[in-house]
């Protein structure tokens, strides 16, 4: 068991966090790392963290996931700290809930990593679309986890809409428990849910369409939370986009025009950091949003270098990458926070995966054209070569392909400008009517 002192002026809820180690388990980080990054996920919850303990275990109890022995040391310890919330850094299994609730009583709220990450979730969803998201990930989550506390969902979803709700649960049929009126709302309100987010989805693929129709690629940031991809957006684009040292401060997408070296453009999207033990139900409802990593031409992987776990974060966030079946598009690996190395930079195993790697502080605006030129080049091995010609009469079509930094030579006669264009395999078909000759 350890105490955990804080000097931060946290509000007054204070937690208990628990580990388990399970041997011959392969884990991204030991125990005790998870622990320290499950205590930052409480503390950007509002929880003050007061103890914590871990149990290294050959299998876990079905009933209680820990042992019977290590509860009762953990209910000592609660009670010795004062402690009012209990944190698992696993996810428990609707049995684990039920089994423990019994054992805590009502005073003591328990909570596993999962429920944390949805409610932190909940606090940072800003848009329509992002309340929408957590809103389902926390009901899908709850609904095989009803019990007595739950009854009279007193335990709302957050994000905004789900805390006011639709109103009562209506009046139960003949012979009906409150759990089962429950039940039967939850389901109807995670249908809904999934109504909604498919208008949302409907709007997006339009918007994509349009998008596509720009000729404009695709760059998306991906990364562990906290590895500064608002900071880097910011630095790229002067996006203005809120960044903040804690875990997941920013949620919801944001989309804008990045300038590359020799007139060329491109679009740059921020999007939610990974964690490990990312909850399921979490990535699905997110689907909307990942959406824009699965329909980028390129990826910007960004580490947070100087952390000690990096190697360990970067295999974590190509887990969910292969999970949402993005790992096979393009990645430049981003090595962030380098004025914050105290030595070199470090070296990790998987960097042959990577079209290149950049080392930069985006904090200090470091290394900023050099990554710029190599998404540059990246996306350029992605580009069609064209040779058309422009009418004079249609001179915005050959302004636009100015703008856009598509046009490599060109040359005059009476027939309008030659050109030979260098663009997009998206934006190819935007000038067919125009080619003379193309190169693939």
């Amino acid at each position: 068991m350890t105490q955990v002192h804080q000097t931060n002026n946290f509000p007054a809820e204070r937690g208990y966090l628990v580990g388990i180690a399970l041997q011959q388990e392969h884990a991204l980080l030991t125990v005790e790392d998870s622990l320290a990054e499950l205590a930052l996920l409480a503390q950007t919850a509002g929880i003050r963290v007061v103890g914590q303990t871990f149990q290294r275990l050959r299998q876990i109890n079905p009933k209680t996931l820990i042992g019977s022995g290590k509860l009762q040391e953990i209910l000592d310890d609660v009670a010795l700290y004062d402690a009012a919330v209990l944190i698992f850094d696993e996810e428990l299994s609707p049995r684990h809930q039920r089994e423990l609730e019994k054992q805590l009583g009502e005073e003591l709220r328990l909570l596993d990593r999962s429920a944390l990450i949805l409610d932190i979730f909940a606090q940072h969803a800003r848009t329509s679309e992002g309340v929408l998201q957590v809103e389902l990930a926390q009901y899908e989550y709850r609904l095989p986890r009803l019990t007595r506390q739950w009854t009279h969902l007193a335990r709302q979803a957050g994000g905004g809409g789900a805390r006011g709700g639709s109103g009562g649960v209506g009046l139960r049929g003949p012979g009906e428990t409150q759990l089962e009126v429950d039940r039967r709302e939850i389901t109807r309100k995670i249908t809904k849910l999934k109504r909604d987010l498919e208008h949302v989805r409907a709007h997006r693929h339009l918007h994509r369409r349009r998008r596509q129709s720009s000729g404009l690629p695709l760059v998306a940031l991906v990364g562990y939370t906290n590895a500064g991809k608002s900071t880097l957006i910011n630095a790229l684009t002067n996006a203005g986009v809120y960044a903040a040292d804690q875990l997941f401060a920013t949620l919801d997408p944001t989309t804008r025009r990045l300038q590359l070296p020799n007139r060329r453009e491109a679009l740059i999207s921020d999007t939610v950091g990974f964690i490990q033990k990312l909850p399921t139900t979490l990535i699905a409802a997110f689907q909307a949003t990942l959406e824009e990593v699965i329909e980028a031409d390129l990826l910007l992987h960004v580490v947070d270098a100087s952390h000690p776990n990096a190697a360990q974060h970067i295999e974590a966030v190509e887990d969910t990458l292969a999970e949402i079946d993005a790992s096979a598009i393009p990645r430049i690996l981003v090595l962030n926070k380098t004025d914050q190395l105290a030595g070199p930079v470090p070296k990790f195993s998987l960097i042959d995966t990577y079209q290149g790697t950049a080392a930069i502080s985006a904090k200090e605006a470091q290394g900023i054209d050099e990554l710029l030129h190599l998404i540059r080049d990246t996306l350029e091995t992605r580009m069609t070569a064209l040779e058309v010609v422009i009418p004079y009469q249609t001179g915005q079509v050959y302004s636009d392909l100015y703008d856009k930094g598509y046009i490599e030579s060109e040359q005059t006669d009476q027939s309008g400008w030659r050109l030979t264009l260098r663009l997009p395999e998206d934006a190819r078909d935007n000038y067919r009517q125009f080619v003379v000759v193309e190169r693939f």
